[in-house]
């Protein structure tokens, strides 16, 4: 069996060869048995063609997500842009591949019978956003409002899906998520909620391995993610994805290029934390 279900505490990953267990990340956009019903497939699949045990890793919120990328908890991860700019640097984690054929949009939503229909009827609103740090959610849909002068009331509810079931709920006024999320949240949920406006587009998620990942094993990885789409597309799909395209370092220049301070991004890197393991 080359995938296992998930765990929420441990100790930090070592120095990984081939064959052995590898943790694998996934940014908690949704709920910890969403992803895993969603990931669990594709990372066995991905364990068949790599001779390798994946191990699927998550944290209850996008935080402590951040403060576990930060100390290099995890082999390898699936994580925002925002995240990759900073903790290729920070924690020594290299990009593989990302989302083929995909920028990386924010999206402002709000009820169908509510009176917003555009971010400047927002001004005094309480909105939400998954975490401080969540990219196209949160950073960019935040610089959206503050570059039209709209003074809101921020209130961070952990996950994309929490923020859609608050505005449907009538909790907040609206709230931020990204295209993706959007297109795979609940049909009942989303026909409750229209999109008022969407950020223009960046590189999207990375998925990176941390140094301790040996040369010849990023290879057989990146090589069977690439094939994932021709060989089992049913299974990307499943992620929400159409495939898979090799990344380079530099194709985040452009979240690089917002020039946003480390304390901006609202990123967290340190405090008590308990991240996954192996």
């Amino acid at each position: 069996m080359a995938f296992t279900a998930p765990a929420e505490a441990g100790e930090i990953a070592g120095e990984v060869s081939d064959g052995e267990e590898v943790t694998f990340g996934i940014v908690p956009q949704q709920s910890a048995s969403r992803l895993a019903r969603m990931w669990g497939p594709f990372l066995a699949e991905l364990g068949q063609q790599t001779g390798t045990t994946f191990r699927f890793r998550t944290t209850k919120d996008i935080p402590t997500f951040e403060a576990c990328l930060a100390v290099g908890a995890f082999d390898l991860a699936y994580m925002n842009p925002m995240h990759y700019a900073i903790f290729s640097t920070e924690a020594s984690y290299r990009a593989i591949a990302h989302q083929e054929g995909k920028r990386l949009k924010g999206v402002m939503v709000a009820r169908v019978d509510s009176e917003f229909s555009e971010i400047a009827s927002l001004d005094g609103q309480n909105i939400a956003f998954p975490s401080p740090g969540a990219f196209g959610a949160s950073i960019l849909n935040r610089a959206s409002l503050q570059r039209v002068n709209v003074s809101f009331s921020p209130s961070y509810v952990k996950s994309h899906d929490s923020v859609y079931r608050a505005v449907a709920a009538g909790l907040m006024a609206a709230g931020g998520g990204v295209t993706r999320t959007w297109n795979a949240l609940d049909p009942d949920v989303r026909a409750q909620l229209r999109v008022i406006y969407e950020t223009e587009g960046f590189t999207p998620h990375a998925i990176a391995v941390h140094e301790g990942i040996a040369p010849d094993q990023t290879q057989k990885i990146q090589a069977a993610l690439l094939n994932m789409a021709t060989t089992h597309p049913e299974l990307v799909q499943g992620i929400g994805m159409a495939g898979f395209v090799a990344a380079n370092d530099a194709d985040w220049d452009d979240v690089r290029a917002l020039g946003m301070a480390r304390d901006e991004t609202g990123i967290k890197h340190d405090g008590e934390i308990a991240c996954p393991s192996g």
